[in-house]
């Protein structure tokens, strides 16, 4: 079935809530079908994003490429539709704020605040990306004249260099005045923020606190803290809603861990090492295998000093360097042969420029409409909060 199909069919069945509170004690099986639903239901997404990338072009597109991330942060929005519907929908305020679940949402809600740091990091690599394509461009141009000369080499030489200084960028020198046009230290609710949170929403909920990004701004270490106190329910949690709160970590870390390896984010040095999910769940697994295969890429990666893990800057960067030696070492008039291959290449880079073209800005609208999902599904879950913790009695 596809993702769209059974989302609708999980939200259908679980929006008697809307009418009839569910109690975990009055109607158990019927809370652990949903949470049983919502696991196969992640398990699945998953599995399909991880079955047989290689086999590209003819499964439809190749691991880590912009259409495989635009499938990656669907998934996630289909992922929190789902647990904010067990988790919100027709429930009761008083079974959130039972420990341990309320200190769990107080932990999933700054990792929250985390996703939204990344995402904005991650809209910002959106745009390096697409300097990077107006610079193959440009190489396309120089080198589609017939015949080329001199002069044609020259300006393709020229934006050649730029590309690939720009393709093999170090991250931990990204503090560069393209990534410091605005920083993402968000609001976090607090006696010390500013008003509720109901007033924060009002004026734009998560406003930035500087204008500028920090230099000790770190990607990998955002991933990092979005990975602590990510304990694995046990006991009676493991059939509670701990369960589901668990699991959406796990997926907003691995989603986020993901982007961060493929677009272009300051300071990701030692990514591969920032977490792990535990082998025994079976909606894990499909998301362990990916997470083994970026992670051995992003170990070839650092070795190599290259800007991302995305499957059109990895097949950038190799067109590039063939074109510089083209360029190199040209004399006019070029041998045909020569001119042969050079045309090919500059063929591919052309339709790799074309997928960046259709690509890049659906994937950063995208990233923009997480970023907003997931501001409103904080305030919705501090409301329930809130709600739960005034309808308690005043001892």
């Amino acid at each position: 079935m596809p993702a769209t199909e059974h989302q609708q069919s999980f939200l259908g069945r679980i929006s008697i809530r809307r009418n009839q509170v569910i109690a975990m004690d009055g109607n158990h099986e019927q809370e652990l079908e949903v949470l049983e639903l919502f696991q196969r239901h992640t398990g699945d997404r998953f599995a399909d994003l991880l079955s047989h990338p290689e086999d590209y072009p003819f499964s439809g597109e190749p691991f880590l490429s912009i259409s495989w991330l635009r499938k990656l942060v669907d998934v996630l929005l289909c992922c929190e539709a789902e647990f904010k519907a067990v988790l919100i929908m027709g429930r009761d305020p008083s079974q959130i704020l039972k420990p341990p679940l309320d200190r769990l949402l107080i932990d999933f809600m700054e990792r929250a605040v985390k996703v939204l740091d990344i995402c904005n990091a991650v809209s910002s690599g959106v745009d390096s990306i697409r300097q990077c394509q107006k610079l193959a461009e440009i190489v396309v141009s120089a080198l589609e004249q017939k015949p080329i000369g001199d002069g044609q080499v020259k300006r393709a030489r020229k934006a050649l260099s730029a590309l690939m200084s720009a393709l093999t960028i170090d991250d931990k020198e990204n503090n560069h005045s393209r990534y410091a046009e605005r920083t993402w230290s968000f609001g976090r609710r607090g006696s010390n923020s500013g008003g509720n949170h109901k007033d924060r929403a009002t004026h734009g909920s998560f406003r930035s606190s500087s204008m500028v990004l920090a230099k000790n701004w770190s990607a990998a270490k955002q991933i990092q803290a979005m990975c602590s106190n990510l304990a694995v329910p046990r006991g009676g949690e493991s059939t509670g809603l701990a369960q589901p709160v668990y699991i959406m970590s796990n997926v907003m870390v691995f989603v986020m861990w993901a982007l961060v390896a493929a677009i272009p984010c300051q300071e990701r040095s030692g990514l591969s090492t920032h977490f792990q999910i535990p082998k025994q769940f079976v909606w894990a697994h499909s998301i362990i295998g990916m997470q083994e295969k970026i992670g051995e890429e992003w170990k070839k990666k650092e070795k190599k000093g290259s800007a991302g893990l995305l499957e059109e800057m990895q097949r950038m960067e190799k067109l590039g360097q063939s074109l510089i030696e083209f360029a190199d070492g040209f004399q006019f008039p070029a041998e045909a042969e020569k001119l042969e291959e050079v045309a090919a290449r500059v063929a591919e880079l052309a339709e790799i420029c074309q997928r960046m073209e259709e690509g890049l800005m659906p994937l950063q609208q995208q990233i923009r409409e997480l970023f907003h999902r997931i501001v409103r599904s904080r305030t919705e879950i501090l409301d329930l909060l809130d709600n739960g913790k005034a309808s308690q009695p005043i001892i």
